[in-house]
């Protein structure tokens, strides 16, 4: 956080909660970043429903509260629209995705969006583009969004996936 500068004093961030473990345990590092910061900045945990199932979106719901993350859920229909494409529905679905958290957090007036990737999404990435891209290229730890003026952060870019995954099981 301190290396890349990830946040400033005043920032409003919004944390994107999936669900599964990564973007929790970054919920519970932001809450305790946050209590021990040298400075001040505030929290928003945002939960994008894109379609779940009522028992989906209930589990999501209990974990949250049983963890103490106050979210904000918004609906959306995202797996309906990419379920009627016959091109690509999981690269449809997670463009649509970004976008929907993105227009949500500057709805909601934060400056700052924070991921859950860790350093093992990071490998894979690099894997990917090199694979089928024939790219070298990856995530930054920080990048800003000059389309939309939002800044996109990902906090536990050096945590390996086995940390993320000790950290869940403890919590």
């Amino acid at each position: 956080v301190k290396r890349y500068q990830l946040l400033s004093p005043g920032d409003k961030v919004a944390v994107c909660i999936s669900g599964g473990k990564d973007s929790v345990v970054l919920a519970k590092l932001m809450q305790e970043l946050q209590k021990h910061s040298e400075f001040p900045f505030e929290l928003v945990f945002l939960v994008m429903d894109p379609g779940y199932n009522a028992e989906n979106r209930k589990k999501i719901e209990e974990n949250a509260e049983f963890l103490g993350i106050p979210i904000t859920v918004f609906e959306t229909d995202i797996f309906s629209v990419a379920d009627k494409t016959e091109q690509n529905p999981c690269y449809l679905c997670a463009r649509m995705r970004r976008g929907h958290l993105y227009a949500k957090a500057k709805e909601l007036g934060c400056n700052t969006v924070a991921l859950g990737h860790h350093f093992d999404d990071v490998v894979e990435t690099f894997m990917l583009n090199l694979f089928f891209e024939g790219r070298l290229g990856c995530f930054q730890p920080v990048t800003y969004l000059s389309r939309i003026d939002l800044q996109l952060i990902r906090p536990m870019i050096y945590m390996p996936e086995k940390d993320v995954r000790y950290f869940a099981s403890k919590a």
